[in-house]
């Protein structure tokens, strides 16, 4: 089954694609991303693409348009654009000054605040590729990818100086926030280096992003500089988000998910309003305090969000809140139906990863409808479920999801792409449409399991665990089974003030679902490893080595 934004076919034509960027162009006007300028303005917007690209001068346009407009709010204070923008150049001038030139690649390792924007900013304005790093990594894994990508120069938290301090880099580092005197502060280079806008470089430095590593080592996946309007063209065609509000963004900057809301509300004029750690209740202190029109969460934020009890959310004043954007990881069915029932009808769900970038993109009413579902295909994107042979399958079968966009994944920087079939991109996992073209995730291609004959998805066993009061969280995975070759053991993480057994739980799947398709273990923990985006590590859980997880 094909679902696609540009016509019936996996290639798009000329004219589709035409069009698709002119749709995207009514939907940016509409939402203040563009507008209405002077001449010389216009003009000045113009060169500074042509010169910086559109990463390098996205902060310098959000400048000339909102100047004097609060651009970040971060647990230091609140910058302007025009603030924003001075820094960025001086960080530039002082790249330069350190030696680095095109060719040169900087590391950012940062939780969520002003400095990691700003160094990605200057980086791509000195023609720089920045790699983004996970706040997560260990060590080893530091040191791995860093010396695969060939960072140079690492940014990082005061916090990560341990890690920092253990790795050579030629350029050596720059602390955020932590001034020491020996010149490896951050601000102090910015302080020191000239606020003359820097020459244009050959070419526009890269952005490198991580993919979540769910199976493994993560891989740099690295995006050409985009030159289609349909990435925020997909994105605001359904939210609504307008210019000159305010954005709280809890997922992480270094991920997809948190970096293309902070690009859009920035083009817009927005206020992000960023923290460096992840509370609930601080969360939705934020939302009412800036009076947010959009936020920005991994599902299991929301999971945090609805513990806190309906009393504590609902003493908040929430009401300018009109688009909560969720991503990262398969949010449940039970949380989007609940989110909504406590916070109104405002969460869009959207289906994508680091390689195929935007897919689809669930509205609320598409998840008041079919609450498991991710949507339907995104604005320039093309979605296809094929079978083995790589013929498009029927509305209600399951195959493999293959996608294609505006903009294309390159392959990995260590080397290695993704399976491809007539130029769409395999994500990775496996789904299907219903006959109202939704797609529906029913987990990853190296998931299933076979378990006395009979094929079992353990996405579909986690969404009705999910169901169950007593349960918070919940994964399920495939282990070997002398007689039935495979069986399913699920991890439970117990609700708060809850209990239930290990045959209560079987029970409520047998009840639900085919007998087949119950574990035949329950494993209860305190909680779930999981990555900073949200993703269940499976391979870290108890007795599970080298499993995959959704990515």
């Amino acid at each position: 089954m094909s679902w696609t934004a540009t016509g019936g076919g996996s290639r798009p034509s000329l004219l589709w694609r035409t069009r698709d960027e002119l749709k995207s162009l009514i939907v940016l006007a509409r939402a203040g991303f563009i507008g209405p300028e002077t001449p010389r303005r216009f003009l000045r917007i113009l060169r500074t693409l042509h010169e910086y690209g559109p990463f390098g001068a996205a902060g310098r346009i959000a400048a000339i348009r909102h100047g004097d407009q609060p651009a970040i709010s971060d647990e230091i204070g609140e910058i302007t654009f025009g603030e924003m923008e001075e820094q960025t150049n001086r960080l530039t001038n002082a790249f330069a000054a350190r030696g680095l030139d095109s060719g040169s690649t900087i590391g950012i390792l940062c939780r969520n605040h002003r400095m990691p924007l700003i160094a990605a900013f200057a980086a791509s304005r000195a023609g720089v590729t920045a790699v983004w790093l996970n706040t997560a990594f260990s060590v080893r894994q530091a040191r791995e990818v860093i010396e695969r990508e060939g960072v140079e120069l690492l940014v990082h938290d005061a916090e990560f100086t341990g890690l920092a301090e253990s790795i050579e880099l030629k350029f050596g580092r720059m602390v955020c926030f932590a001034e020491n005197g020996d010149g490896t502060g951050i601000e102090s280079a910015i302080s020191a280096a000239s606020a003359e806008l820097p020459p244009p470089p050959q070419k526009p430095g890269r952005i490198v992003l991580l993919t979540s590593g769910t199976t493994g080592t993560p891989k740099g996946a690295p995006r050409p500089e985009p030159r289609s309007l349909t990435i925020p063209g997909a994105l605001l065609e359904r939210m609504p988000m307008r210019s000159r509000e305010a954005t709280v963004i809890g997922a992480p900057v270094y991920h997809g998910t948190g970096l293309v809301l902070a690009l859009i509300s920035i083009a817009l004029g927005s206020k992000i309003v960023l923290r460096r750690q992840f509370d609930a209740a601080t969360f939705l202190s934020d939302i009412e305090h800036h009076r947010a029109g959009t936020v920005c969460v991994v599902p299991v934020m929301l999971q945090r969000v609805l513990a806190l009890g309906d009393d504590e959310i609902e003493r908040r004043d929430l009401g300018s809140l009109r688009v909560v954007f969720c991503a990262g990881s398969q949010l449940p069915g039970t949380v989007a139906r609940r989110a909504m029932d406590r916070l109104g009808d405002v969460i869009y769900n959207l289906y994508g990863s680091t390689e195929v970038s935007v897919a689809t993109l669930a509205t609320p009413a598409d998840l008041r409808s079919a609450p498991t579902c991710v949507g339907r295909p995104a604005l320039g994107s093309r979605v296809r479920v094929l079978d083995e042979r790589g013929e498009p399958v029927e509305p209600g079968r399951i195959g493999r999801i293959y996608v294609g966009t505006s903009s294309p994944f390159e392959g990995y920087t260590g080397g290695g792409g993704k399976d491809m079939v007539d130029g769409l991109l395999s994500s990775g996992d496996l789904g299907h449409f219903d006959a109202e073209g939704r797609l529906f995730i029913d987990g990853r291609d190296d998931e299933m399991i076979v378990s006395g004959g009979e094929n079992v998805y353990p996405h579909e066993v986690e969404e009705t665990l999910m169901r169950h009061p007593a349960l918070a969280d919940v994964a399920v995975v495939g282990v070997e089974d002398e007689e039935f070759g495979q069986r399913l053991r699920a991890f439970v993480v117990l609700a708060a003030g809850q209990d239930a057994t290990e045959a209560a739980v079987k029970q409520f799947v047998r009840a639900n679902l085919a007998t087949y398709k119950a574990p035949r273990e329950v494993v209860f923990l305190d909680d779930l490893p999981r990555n900073p985006t949200g993703k269940i590590l499976k391979r870290e859980l108890p007795g599970q080595g080298e499993s995959g997880g959704f990515s």
